[in-house]
């Protein structure tokens, strides 16, 4: 059961993951490189879908690297704050 619930967590994982890197600007350098790791997360998806293992040092490769660059992304967001004038 908790193998199951551990599994669950890391599929739901997987989706907001893949979502977030959908959602990156397409003039980020971040985008195109994310573009690739989102094809191998949908493939992970479509497996835990299945009902078939996928390998968990994959798994957890594939987690590392999305957050790996949705940092690096959030890094080019300029600080708006810092653009207004100050009073």
């Amino acid at each position: 059961m908790n193998e199951q619930r551990m599994k669950n967590s890391q599929v739901e994982l997987l989706r907001l993951l893949t979502s977030r890197l959908e959602r990156l600007s397409v003039d980020s350098i971040w985008a195109r490189r994310a573009s690739g790791l989102r094809g191998s997360l949908i493939k992970a998806l479509e497996s835990a879908d299945a009902g078939n293992a996928y390998p968990p040092e994959h798994l957890e490769m594939l987690i590392e690297r999305s957050f790996e660059i949705l940092r690096n992304a959030a890094r080019e967001i300029p600080d708006v704050e810092a653009l207004w004038p100050r009073q």
